[in-house]
């Protein structure tokens, strides 16, 4: 399976925005998922929260023209630096 069209900036901002809205949603008491027990409710949120906040801070978020043009630099220059 090949996730490189999904690992885009907005969806990774869009996940995080989503699992945001779902921990402050189970934090106050508002069940967004049906699930018995608001123990295990409040652990899978977080979890869920956790996962797609670190997936997002992990991977180089270049929204801006030129921060895709400077990723580009950069990978030219890697590609560069490993033919020779």
């Amino acid at each position: 399976m090949n996730f490189n069209k999904v690992n885009t900036p907005a969806v990774r901002m869009g996940a995080l925005g989503l699992t945001t809205a779902n921990q402050f949603a189970a934090v106050y008491g508002y069940s967004p998922m049906p699930i018995d027990g608001q123990t295990l409710e409040i652990l899978i949120s977080t979890g869920v929260f956790t996962v797609v906040a670190g997936w997002t801070a992990w991977k180089n978020n270049s929204f801006s023209k030129v921060a895709k043009q400077a990723d580009r630099y950069l990978a030219s220059i890697k590609n560069t630096t490993t033919k020779k």
